[in-house]
């Protein structure tokens, strides 16, 4: 998986795989897609934080729910 940021901007792009929600559901695994947007603009659309946060390696995070992002991807 890629991975790209300008700390200038903000910009990014970043690979990623997950679970894919439709009607709040959980509907399917997703692999080998892109997300990509700007930083800053990525953290005013948090809409929910879960409460399962996850320690790997050196990076934790929850689950969020961003209510608008660019995905892309087969």
């Amino acid at each position: 998986m890629g991975f790209g940021v300008n700390i200038v901007t903000g910009d990014y792009s970043r690979g990623a795989a997950g679970i894919w929600i439709e009607n709040g559901e959980l509907t399917f695994p997703v692999e080998e897609v892109t997300i990509a947007g700007n930083l800053k603009e990525m953290l005013k659309e948090i809409k929910m934080v879960g409460n399962d946060l996850g320690f790997r390696d050196r990076i934790s995070a929850p689950t969020l729910k961003i209510e608008k992002m660019i995905v892309s991807g087969e």
